[in-house]
């Protein structure tokens, strides 16, 4: 019998992660010692109030049945309240907040529930993989709005044909920015904001590292421009602020039209969230200042180390406000995945090549600060000993 893979696996993006991972490999094999830099997975343990809540209500009978699919309400309080303090956003809970099994499954799923077979999503390139994946998914194609370097990686909405417009359903944005680390203005989002109303666009904003920031920039909410919230929803994430990503816990606000659609999709493909997870996220918002103060600043001690080891080896890059990534170019003369595979090859250092997050990203590398500063001394070390 001849298994036929569908067509939308088919017409999946080569996974050029699964490379790096074969020269990580052959490298380990060899006996030598890597330096991963390439995965954005906090290394920092979950602090130790929300665990206890956790350890707390796994015990509790009423935890153990199915939740609701919209989670809890004193979750979704919880994240208005957050909102409202982060941000001066006033949200609904009952119908302006959503609890997702993390951001990502938000994303994959939001296309399902306003995207038809030939209608256009606009994504930007580099990029998150799942925007493009979850368009092609739901039957749809994708646009790709290109992030320059010289736009400051903004997408240029003016070079958005007008008959591609036209025959858009949504647009994901994604600031502060993975790979490229940029981060967004208000004029920005004010832009955005008024293209998608022209053109009856859903604007959906991954702002899932809006708690990682340094040197006095603090990230927006795109919900805060005036008319945001007749166009679009907002995903947010406990993986990176709060060192969750195991947890699976994230949630949508914004438009309620919006986050209905999102809900419907929710009911016929999945479950809620664990309630005793919720009970710890509710925590975890309330606490959230102390927490995310100590983060950032081991998150900016790494960074300002790594830099400095970037300079020292002549890498051209703009040290990063907000994320935690360093998006470098590389030197003349290699590909990103060449120089990824000569900086491994060098130092046992391994980066992520620009082009895996989408083709505007060749001519990068992205850098993560998710290992121990340890490690990242070690990494600074043995690149400052190379030449390029």
């Amino acid at each position: 019998m001849k298994i036929e893979k569908s067509k939308r696996i088919k017409d999946l993006p080569p996974y050029l992660f699964a490379r790096i991972d074969q020269i990580k490999s052959e490298q380990i094999a060899q006996g030598r010692e890597v330096i991963d830099l390439t995965i954005g997975d906090p290394d920092l343990p979950t602090p130790e109030g929300i665990i206890s809540q956790m350890k707390e209500a796994v015990g509790e009978a009423k935890n153990h049945r199915y939740p609701p699919y919209a989670g809890i309400l004193p979750l979704r309080e919880a994240v208005a309240e957050w909102y409202w303090k982060r941000f001066q956003v006033k949200l609904n809970p009952e119908t302006e907040v959503l609890i997702l099994i993390g951001s990502k499954e938000g994303i994959a799923h939001l296309p399902l529930a306003f995207i038809d077979e030939g209608d256009y999503g606009l994504v930007p390139d580099p990029g998150y993989p799942v925007y493009k994946t979850s368009i092609l998914f739901a039957g749809g194609i994708p646009y790709l709005m290109p992030l320059r370097k010289e736009n400051n990686f903004l997408p240029d909405l003016s070079q958005i044909p007008q008959d591609i417009a036209q025959k858009t359903k949504l647009m994901f944005l994604n600031y502060p920015n993975n790979p490229t680390s940029a981060v967004s203005s208000k004029e920005f989002f004010e832009t955005a904001v008024n293209f998608c109303q022209e053109n009856q666009i859903l604007l959906c904003h991954d702002a899932a590292y809006s708690e990682i920031y340094f040197d006095g920039y603090k990230p927006m909410s795109f919900l805060q421009v005036e008319g945001a919230k007749e166009v679009g929803i907002e995903f947010h994430s406990f993986s990176k602020t709060f060192n969750m990503t195991g947890w699976r816990l994230g949630f949508a606000v914004g438009n309620a039209e919006i986050i209905a659609g999102l809900g419907k999709i929710k009911t016929n493909i999945d479950s809620g969230v664990f309630s005793a997870v919720q009970e710890a996220g509710i925590v975890a918002l309330k606490s959230n200042l102390g927490v995310t103060e100590t983060l950032r600043k081991i998150y900016q001690e790494r960074r300002d180390l790594l830099c400095s080891g970037l300079k020292k080896i002549g890498l051209n890059f703009k040290p990063p406000l907000a994320t935690f990534y360093v998006w470098a170019e590389v030197p003349p003369g290699f590909t990103s995945l060449e120089f990824t595979a000569h900086l491994l090859n060098q130092t046992g250092v391994l980066a992520t090549p620009g082009n895996g997050f989408g083709s505007f990203g060749e001519g990068f590398v992205r850098f993560s600060l998710t290992e121990a500063t340890e490690k990242i001394k070690k990494a600074v070390d043995r690149m400052s000993k190379v030449l390029f």
